[in-house]
């Protein structure tokens, strides 16, 4: 890692390596995106034929990239710590739920859903085990302006629903040109403001702006219209990843505002299948899912619309999260934003002192 080679220039490393995620990511795609499966076009999709014969499994280049660049850039000077196993093991968890996602992507038929959510599952219970065995059982409760301590088993169940919740209804997303990485790059984005906030001593903050960042590269070709598509393999990668991170951020609950627009998006579709199903309870039947969809076809939005009423929409939850927490931490906004200045004040000094 680079940092052991550069030890005293730990900011201008980290300033770099988000730079270089964005060049590589960049570069990576035009490269081999040629290589990707082709979309066959999705029948029961609105306007899904649109996508037919544009690569797909996009996910497999910029997660990878984003994977090499984690072990050469682990380490924000904010953070202050090196990275660790358990940081190792997250990104592998992330690696698995790329791959599994690719292969459903490049699969002439769609993977079954109940494969997928056993999938899903396991790599859920690979983030509980690895958490509890690292971290403590404390969270600190928003609203309530407290940590609490959960029982580890209570704790356990309830991140296993966290990490597949946030798998799937990320996956949901992924149907608009550009909605999926945007409001992802927003959620993660906020969520390293929280953590940085939070003063979470982890490496996990800094790797949530360099996914972001690389999401950024991605959406040069993902804005509408596309020239391709991230898959199941983009997808599911980047809901594992906005799990663990609003996790180890240590305000976990804090993901229902910041991944709001995500969760009603792709979570409204789940609720309505699962309740069809096994309960036989139909709900929200003038409600076609996933939302964009229904405002796409019932509303007569446009894709461009889409995306950034949406993307509207959840930059507003997630700067009122933001404040929120500012204020219920019993300090002033304008002091917060201060030391949040402060710190990339010094980032910038740090920076033009190198370049001089």
């Amino acid at each position: 890692m680079l940092k052991y080679l550069f030890p005293e220039h730990t900011e201008l490393v980290s300033i770099i390596g988000l730079i270089a995620m964005f060049v590589v990511t960049f570069v990576s795609i035009i490269i081999f995106a040629k290589y990707l499966p082709r979309d066959l076009g999705r029948d029961f999709a609105f306007n899904g034929k649109k996508s037919q014969g544009k690569p797909r499994g996009a996910g497999l280049i910029f997660v990878t990239v984003f994977f090499v660049m984690s072990l050469l850039f682990s380490r924000f000077q904010w953070n202050g710590v090196p990275f660790s196993w358990e940081t190792l093991i997250y990104l592998l968890l992330i690696m698995l739920g790329m791959i599994t996602g690719y292969l459903d992507d490049r699969s002439d038929s769609p993977w079954g859903e109940y494969l997928k959510g056993f999938l899903d599952f396991v790599i859920a219970l690979g983030v509980a085990v690895t958490y509890l065995i690292n971290n403590s059982g404390s969270i600190y409760i928003v609203t309530l302006g407290m940590d609490i301590t959960i029982n580890r088993y209570v704790f356990a169940v309830l991140i296993v629903i966290l990490v597949w919740m946030s798998i799937n209804v990320t996956n949901c997303t992924d149907g608009v040109d550009g909605l999926s990485g945007s409001l992802s790059i927003v959620t993660l984005s906020t969520i390293f403001l929280i953590g940085v906030y939070n003063d979470a001593q982890d490496p996990t903050s800094y790797l949530s702006l360099l996914y972001a960042v690389g999401l950024l590269a991605y959406l040069w070709f993902n804005a509408s219209p596309s020239t391709l598509m991230m898959g199941d393999a983009g997808s599911r990668a980047t809901g594992v990843l906005i799990a663990i991170a609003i996790l180890k951020s240590g305000s976990p609950l804090m993901y229902i505002p910041v991944a709001l627009v995500i969760i009603l998006d792709g979570g409204l579709g789940l609720v309505k299948l699962f309740l069809g199903r096994f309960l036989k309870i139909r709900i929200l039947k003038n409600i076609r899912t996933p939302l964009h969809d229904h405002f796409r076809k019932n509303r007569n939005w446009s894709d461009t619309q889409t995306v950034f009423r949406f993307l509207i929409v959840q930059i507003g939850l997630c700067a009122c999260a933001v404040c929120f927490l500012v204020w219920r931490r019993g300090q002033e906004p304008k002091e917060a934003a201060d030391n949040m200045a402060h710190a990339f004040q010094a980032l910038a000094s740090t920076v033009r002192m190198h370049l001089g």
